[in-house]
Formats: structure tokens, sequence, C-alpha cells
């Protein structure tokens, strides 16, 4: 039967009009925008490491559930602790095409380095996807079993001690930091572009020491090969139950690391909560859920308002951190 084009109309109109009087903002404004090419999946990171891993996983699901008309393009850009991909989107031909997965160096890199004049509160605030662990991981032929037996051989060693860590003040340099300054070590610190290398590293005894995300170094531990000795987490890790948090060992610190996802500077409204909800629905899959269990990551959906705030506290945070440990005057 026939259907006029009238009566299309009808029906078209009153689907916009449910979707406004339930108060769906997110999906009104999705149907304002959809990206008509491929999109620049910028990464923040080198591969292997926990953000590659999480981008491409990302990737795969949006096109396993046919989120997307578009693909979406993952480019690694590691360089200068992430400056490289930072650059990359500020200067993004079209902010509406181009997002990028963050982790903490969205908020050291622009601290360390003002000549890029990056202000990550231009940036779009997609989506953030969770939070990640750390733990302090050892080769299982150092011997060493307990955070007490790892502080005594790290003192002891001095700087032959060497910590290897995803780029230069970043993340697992402030960790490292933490560590010398608070038990009196004097540990060298390498930085390497991605924690998959650095995992490689420890796993093949180049490196003493890392504190790589789960993930990262996942498939050592699984075989054996690196021992992990303490978290630095509020509670113990779900899948790591014997490893103890650093402040069970009396220390006063934890140390979390956002997995998100932002936007291009000048990217529209539209587009930004296009791709909201686009990753909303990622965060909601069956994949991304067993994901974040199996890599023991932590935390909710955030977007929006509420993710600008969280970068807004997470930025004084470390600078606060990166001033204490001299990195920044």
């Amino acid at each position: 039967m026939a259907i006029s084009k009238k009566l299309i109309m009808s029906l078209v109109g009153g689907a916009v009009l449910v979707a406004t009087t339930a108060g769906s903002a997110v999906m009104t404004a999705a149907l304002a925008f959809e990206p008509n090419k491929p999109v620049d999946f910028i990464i923040m990171a080198g591969k292997g490491g926990g953000a590659d891993k999480m981008a491409r996983l990302m990737q795969a699901i949006i096109e396993k559930e046919k989120l997307s008309p578009r693909p979406l393009v993952p480019t690694n850009k590691s360089g200068g602790s992430g400056a490289e991909a930072l650059v990359a989107a500020k200067g993004a031909n079209d902010p509406d095409h181009t997002i990028m997965v963050t982790l903490n160096s969205f908020f050291t890199t622009p601290l360390r380095q003002p000549g890029l004049n990056v202000d990550i509160m231009e940036f779009a605030p997609v989506g953030r996807m969770a939070e990640d662990t750390f733990l302090l991981w050892v080769h299982k032929d150092s011997g060493i079993k307990t955070f007490e037996e790892y502080l005594t051989k790290a003192k002891a060693d001095g700087n032959k001690w060497v910590m290897g860590g995803t780029g230069k003040n970043s993340e697992d340099n402030i960790i490292t930091d933490y560590l010398n300054g608070t038990y009196g070590l004097n540990m060298k610190y390498i930085p390497y572009k991605g924690g998959g290398a650095v995992a490689k590293q420890v796993a093949g005894k180049q490196l003493n020491s890392s504190v790589n995300n789960p993930s990262e170094a996942l498939g050592f531990y699984e075989s054996g090969d690196m021992v992990p000795l303490v978290a630095f987490t509020d509670a113990r890790l779900p899948m790591f139950p014997d490893v103890p948090t650093l402040k069970e060992k009396g220390g006063d610190f934890s140390y979390f690391m956002q997995r998100a996802v932002v936007g291009a500077p000048g990217m529209s409204a539209d587009a930004a909560a296009y791709y909201s909800s686009l990753f909303d629905k990622v965060y909601k899959s069956a994949d991304w859920q067993k994901y974040k269990k199996d890599k023991s990551l932590m935390g909710d959906y955030m977007a929006g308002a509420d993710l600008k705030a969280y970068w807004g506290v997470q930025r004084d945070r470390h600078q606060k951190i990166l001033k204490a440990s001299g990195a920044i005057k």
C-alpha cells in the first residue's frame, strides 16, 4: 500500500516531537550531525600501549556494531609525550571529523610545554571511558617478592636501578618521582614511546622495573615473567587480589589515568553531541564492559560539562605534582 508524502512527513515530525518531549537532546543533536567521511582518530601514545589497545578496541566495536556511517581511522602520534598529538588535534583542518584518545599527558604536557600554546579546555569533552590503574612490576628472576624487598634493593642500587615508563614527566614518571622522593631512592627513569615497549623491556630484563597498567603487562604476568608488587589504587584490584595497595604499605598515594576521547578544538556542538552519544554506546557494549573488567579499568562514563569539570580538577592536581617534583616552576 502506498504511503503519501504528507503521512511520511507527519510520522517523521511525530518522531522528532517524541524525542524532544522526552528531553533527548543527545538524540536530536545526533540527527543534526553524522560524519560524512572517515574520522581521524588520533592516539596520544605509541603502538602496543594501553591507549593504543583501547582505541583499536573501540574502533572494532564501532565497526562490529555498525555504530558509525563512516570508519574511524587510528593514527599513533606519540612524539613529545603527546605534544605531537595535541598539536595535530589543535591544528585539525576539519575539527568535526577529528577526535583523540587521551591519557594524563593531556594535562601534563601542556603544563610542561607552555610553548605549545595548548589550552585543554578548548577541546570538546566527548567521553571518559575509564580510569586506568598502575602496578609496580619486576621480573620474576629479580627474586623480589614484596614491596619492602623492592625498596631495599632499589635503595642499594641507587641510580643503577632503572625504572622504565611511557614518556618524560608522564604518569609513569610522576609515580617514579613519588617513590624516589618518599622512600629515599635514586632510581633512574628512562622514557619510552608506549607502555607495550616498556613491558617488553622488563620481560626481557633490560629494565629493572616499571609501573605499567594491567593491560600493558598482562601477557607477561600470565606467562609468569613479570611480578606485580603493589597497586597504586585505593583498594585492591579484583584481578590481583593478592597484591597490596601502596596505602596498605603506609604510603598516602594513589594515582589513576584517564582513558578519554576528546574532540578537536573548534568542533561544533552537534558533532560533539554525536560523538558523546557514539562512545556512550561503545561504553555500554558487552565487549567494552568485558574489556573494562578484564583489564582492571575503573570509573563510569563521563561526558559534557562533567568531563570538563573533571579536567579542571586533574589539571590543577597535576600542576601541583609537577611543581613539587621540580618539573615545572
